[in-house]
């Protein structure tokens, strides 16, 4: 739907500067998602982290005219260029964020409807992607993308209902008390879906009830209310609540309650489901065997039955129902290709982020950024409008070439005016690739298709193989570790995220790519070469040298790389080599020594390196800093405070004697946890970064999964043994796995023998003998497994800690050793 500039100003109570006229169909909150700048209206947010109108005038650039602004930013523009210029619209309120809530608000008053409204702690994307699949051959649906459920996903969310809209289902997620008020003046459901309660940002409640509460306030007008009836806690909940709506409180024990599943029966690959609705008994089949994964198909069941699908149709649909992929998932491609899999849905909403993520991985590869695209079924559009979308989508992202897979945007092909390809099916595709009819070389590849295509027989084809150990990043987990810990941080507290060592073995450039386009506002490696590599890949945020090579002045001065200074000598040689290349006020950070005792200036060197720093301008301090010695451990408290004093006295001493806002810091991962008071003006994060707390080992969200597969399985008898120096001896008849993974690969010797384990479909496996250089051998004796299955060295099911325990280290020291041998695949949930 589109609104006036006119309607807008007075639905959200604007004060309109400007006069030109606009037509407002698009909502933009993230100036790097722009598409269609004629038609976007780009709300300023301001965050604690950001400021939204630092980004006008490059959007203006771009081509947008329509700005809402706070009055603080308007103010500060009043003497820009902008302001004059007859073109614009700026609406100033109050509140951008306010003002993008109330306008989706009252759009979504213009719709009578039904609409799910879906919260909770796990399975609320799960859940609205299975309903979508189970209501959507007869409805034309509109709902979330992705995971878009916060105060500001939830408006842009709702924002995508039309005029051909029957069903919407959105998701709202809450961190905190209050939240939930607005997304539930947003959504105004009338179905409420409550999946489960869980830890999810619990820090920020008083208790697990007064979350459940908050989250059932979503449910405060709904028609019905459907959940697990037989989770005690919950019903509580929901009794106390008071909620007028209907209940559909479904129970695997209590007959009483409206839907009864009466049976529950798990096979090898599906399970069983036996339910009474209204005095009528049904079954259906189910794909999937875990708990989780019955539990949603369960609270999708009672909507369904709500919405009057027919039982044999929900027994049809419920049989076919497709994994939910929650990940874009980053390969290496053949040829020099970058491949970019989305394989699992096919929608316009999805469509545009996977395009979007396209973009901005492609910026600094210097690939041709291609597109492989299926038909995208049933969005209940005729095919003409549905691809003309889709044309001015791949536009917007710049894309040179299509490969389209179907006979319904085959039948569209004119409308593309790029280089392209079209095939009726995806075996066609394949032959022509392997064939050699369709090259595909240097490129940045979007393989994105409904599941019915089988574009993973695609991706095989295309995917590099190097090895068969592979190490999986999940993007996603990061940076709700950086998010963790950003909560405990006041507003204008900075951070610096450590990249060194390869990222802590996550691979440096993906990771720094992440995190740049989440604002942190430095980047740390150990050597200049570091640095250099991450400019050479795109990389522009600052970046911090930990430990500099005097050889290397010349690197940091051409890449823009700040060194850290701590001592006399590498000060004088790095200024002697700045005026020799005739540059000045270049940053360098001072490193102080409180109590480590490795690198820095002693707080008594302080007036000699002032006097130092003031007799040039070469360089200029741009951060003063130190490290905690101990600041994990409860032990150490005393000798911290004593290192919290001595920096302050000595940092301040330092910034009275310039002008310039010389930036403090000393915490690390362990000292914004446990000493807030000493935040300064910035934080390092390490290893809290990469999901593992410092101060007892307990995993926050696991980053890296390093898993294999089995190569061979053998039978053993009790008399022999396994592997080099007849290390592996057997106490009865063994089958005993292979593995492709080695000490080469960054499996420590000292695993082997019997010391640690491995997890073959979820249960232990020892390793047997000795762990070879490219390969070791596990028992895989009491375990049903086969050649090929997946094996997990360490990750989600086994904490990487469990094998740094064992070796009587530190998890960095784990992680840092996987070699780059060793393929590293990233996703982002």
């Amino acid at each position: 739907m589109s609104y006036s500039i006119e309607s807008i100003t007075e639905s959200i109570g604007a004060r309109r500067v400007g006069s030109a006229p606009a037509t407002i169909d698009w909502l933009l909150t993230d100036s790097r998602s722009l598409s269609f700048p004629e038609e976007t209206l780009f709300f300023a947010l301001t965050t604690k982290r950001n400021d939204g109108a630092r980004y006008i005038a490059d959007l203006y650039a771009r081509g947008v005219r329509n700005f809402v602004v706070s009055e603080e930013s308007f103010k500060k523009m009043e003497d820009g260029d902008l302001k004059a210029e007859s073109s614009v619209n700026f609406l100033v309120v109050s509140n951008p964020l306010k003002a993008l809530q109330k306008l989706a608000e009252l759009h979504r008053n213009q719709f009578q409807i039904p609409v799910i409204g879906i919260t909770g702690s796990n399975g609320k994307t799960i859940v609205k992607e299975w309903l979508h699949q189970l209501l959507s051959p007869e409805r034309t649906i509109v709902r979330s993308p992705r995971s878009y459920n916060s105060q500001i996903g939830v408006p842009l969310s709702v924002w995508q209902m039309d005029e051909q809209s029957e069903l919407a289902i959105f998701e709202a997620g809450i961190s905190e008390p209050g939240e939930m008020r607005a997304l539930q003046n947003i959504i105004q459901p009338t179905i409420g879906v409550l999946t489960n309660i869980g830890g999810a940002h619990q820090e920020n409640f008083f208790s697990m009830q007064e979350k459940c509460m908050e989250k059932l306030m979503l449910f405060k007008n709904c028609d019905v209310v459907i959940y697990n009836g037989d989770n005690e806690f919950i019903s509580h909940c929901v009794s106390k609540s008071m909620l007028s709506a209907r209940e559909i409180a479904w129970s695997r024990t209590d007959m009483e309650r409206p839907l009864y599943i009466s049976k529950v029966e798990k096979k090898d690959e599906s399970t069983i489901i036996s339910y009474r609705y209204l005095d009528m008994d049904n079954t259906f089949t189910l794909p999937f065997i875990d708990d989780a994964s019955i539990e949603n198909s369960l609270n999708c069941l009672a909507a369904c039955l709500y919405l009057m699908l027919p039982a044999e149709q929900i027994t049809e649909r419920m049989a076919k129902l497709e994994p939910v992929a929650m990940r874009l998932e980053v390969k290496e491609g053949k040829n020099n290709c970058l491949l970019i899999n989305d394989s699992y849905n096919s929608d316009l909403g999805s469509l545009d982020i996977a395009l979007n993520f396209l973009y901005r991985r492609s910026l600094s590869k210097g690939l041709k950024r291609t597109l492989i695209l299926s038909d995208i079924l049933e969005t209940g559009q005729n095919t003409p409008t549905l691809y003309r979308q889709v044309t001015q989508l791949v536009n917007s992202r710049s894309i040179e070439r299509i490969i389209g897979v179907g006979n319904e945007i085959s039948s569209c092909a004119a409308r593309f005016d790029i280089e392209k390809a079209f095939y009726p099916d995806t075996d066609t595709l394949i032959h022509a690739i392997q064939r050699g009819e369709l090259r595909l070389e240097n490129e940045i590849i979007l393989i994105k298709g409904a599941r019915k295509f089988g574009f993973d027989a695609l991706t095989e084809v295309l995917e590099k193989k190097v090895h068969e150990t592979i190490l999986e990043v999940n993007l996603g987990a990061m940076i709700a570790n950086l998010n963790y810990y950003r909560s405990k941080l006041k507003p204008e507290t900075k951070m610096v995220c450590m990249v060194k060592a390869s990222a802590y073995g996550a691979g440096s450039y993906e990771v720094a790519k992440t995190l740049q386009e989440h604002h942190v506002d430095y980047l740390a490696v150990a050597v200049a070469d570091e640095g250099s590599d991450l400019r050479k890949a795109g990389i522009t945020a600052s970046i911090l040298i930990m430990n500099p090579e005097m050889t290397a002045f010349k690197t940091m001065f051409d890449y823009k790389l700040e060194p850290e200074v701590y001592s006399f000598h590498l000060l004088d040689a790095l200024i002697k080599e700045a005026e020799k290349e005739g540059i000045t006020n270049f940053p360098i950070h001072i490193k102080l020594d409180t109590g480590m005792h490795r690198l820095g200036f002693a707080p008594e060197d302080m007036p000699r390196l002032i006097e130092r720093l003031k007799g040039q301008n070469a360089v200029i301090a741009r951060s003063v800093f130190s490290h905690f010695v101990g600041s994990d451990a409860p032990q150490f408290d005393a000798f911290t405070r004593q290192q919290i004093v001595m920096f302050e006295q000595a940092s301040l001493e330092l910034q009275e004697a310039f002008p310039h806002k010389i930036l403090r810091h000393i915490c690390n991962s362990a000292g914004i946890e446990r000493f807030p008071g000493a935040q300064f003006d910035m934080v390092r994060l390490g290893i809290g970064l990469y999901g593992i707390s410092p101060i007892d080992n307990s995993i926050i969200n696991n980053v890296s999964t390093l898993h294999t597969t089995i190569l061979q399985i053998r039978d053993v008898s009790e008399e022999d043994t396994v592997g080099y120096s007849r290390k592996g001896h057997l106490v009865r008849p063994s089958r005993i796995a292979a593995l492709p993974i080695g000490y080469a690969d960054g499996l420590n010797r000292h695993l082997g023998n019997g010391h640690a384990y491995c997890l073959v479909n979820g249960q232990k496996a020892p390793y047997v003998g000795n762990i070879c250089m490219d390969v070791c051998m596990i028992d895989v004796t009491d375990i049903d497994c086969k050649e090929g299955d997946t094996v997990e060295i360490f990750g989600d099911h086994l904490p990487i800690t469990v094998l740094s325990d064992t070796l009587e280290t530190i998890p960095y020291e784990v992680l840092t050793s996987i070699s780059t041998r060793v393929k590293r695949v990233y996703y982002q949930d």
